[in-house]
């Protein structure tokens, strides 16, 4: 390891849904080359549907990331993020950029040019790859034996899940990273992973064999932000212990170099508030289990409580991660 510690810092975020724009947005002003590796597994809502019609890539995690990593004017903004009303029966429920992402997909050929070209129209401030260019497909083992089909279905079986895994639409295939994937890993500083619904948004990543392979082998600090909460049919009654097992357990290796922990109490009205989409009870913290996983814990207040939820503050998250990167020397 070089002695350097002059250069940017490469930084590497990996993931989906809503904690994945959190942790970009505080990290787009920061003097770091930044990289969002987003999963393409989404078969629900908008996404799905599009996906389904036009076979691309699920576009609404994308979308979201861009807007965290652009200085658009919040009049453009609004418009790429307005969601067609439900009475508009033909664009029920579509955002509108999503439907620009999925033209201009058309348009280029490729997601990987889609994206490209309007990460230029909004000036991003860093890079954005699908992790896959072609939509995948989730499947979660059960302990049961029993197998479900789809990322919007797993929660609803209420099962305890033994694993997760994506094929490509055509199964006879496996599943690749999207290109410049394996070199953004391969050449980090740190990788980032979470936070996130650890088998729906996590996991679909780190299951595309070629990109779980680079995240084992690249010599970044492998951070994990584990989850504040628990979610109903994923997580129920897990420790911050659990997640990162269960995160080993895939990828057969204990990979999971620091985990970031929240350890800020959650108001008692901010519990079961969601009781049917979400099963919010807090983490349970085994420490000696983060341990006995070879994981470095950070612990602290990375509490923010809005609009009825409990979400990560990006700021302390993000102070954290740079504190923790400057200690890292540069290749």
């Amino acid at each position: 390891m070089s002695q350097n510690t002059s250069r940017t810092k490469k930084i590497v975020v990996l993931g989906g849904g809503t904690g994945l724009p959190v942790i970009l947005k505080g990290l787009k002003d920061c003097n770091a080359d930044v990289t969002a590796i987003v999963t393409v597994a989404d078969d629900g809502g908008s996404s799905g549907i599009i996906r389904d019609y036009v076979n691309i890539v699920p576009p609404g995690d994308i979308r979201n990331c861009l807007i965290a990593l652009s200085d658009l004017p919040k009049l453009q903004e609004d418009i790429f993020q307005y969601r067609f009303d439900s009475k508009d029966s033909f664009f029920s429920g579509h955002a509108i950029g999503n439907l620009i992402i999925a033209a201009l997909t058309e348009m280029k050929g490729s997601i990987f040019d889609a994206i490209r070209l309007l990460s230029v129209l909004m000036g991003v401030k860093g890079k954005i790859y699908a992790a896959a260019e072609e939509p995948l497909t989730l499947y979660a083992e059960f302990w049961d034996g029993s197998i479900v089909k789809g990322e919007s279905q797993i929660a609803g079986a209420r099962k305890k899940i033994e694993r997760v895994y994506v094929k490509p639409f055509d199964e006879s295939r496996e599943a690749v990273a999207s290109r410049n994937v394996i070199d953004s890993i391969m050449e980090a500083d740190m990788v980032v992973i979470g936070p996130g619904s650890l088998y729906t948004s996590i996991l679909p990543n780190l299951m595309i064999s070629d990109l779980g392979r680079a995240v084992i082998e690249t010599k970044a600090e492998k951070v994990y932000i584990c989850n504040i909460m628990t979610q109903l049919g994923e997580t129920e009654n897990f420790s911050d212990a659990d997640h990162v097992r269960v995160l080993h357990h895939h990828l057969k290796e204990k990979f999971i170099d620091t985990v970031l922990v929240n350890t800020e109490k959650v108001p008692e009205e901010y519990l079961n508030q969601q009781a049917d989409a979400e099963y919010l009870h807090q983490v349970r913290h085994d420490f000696k289990g983060l341990r006995a996983e070879n994981c470095r814990v950070i612990s602290a207040d990375f509490v923010d409580l809005k609009n009825g939820g409990v979400y990560h503050d990006g700021k302390k998250v993000v102070s954290e991660l740079l504190n923790l990167i400057s200690s890292i020397k540069t290749i």
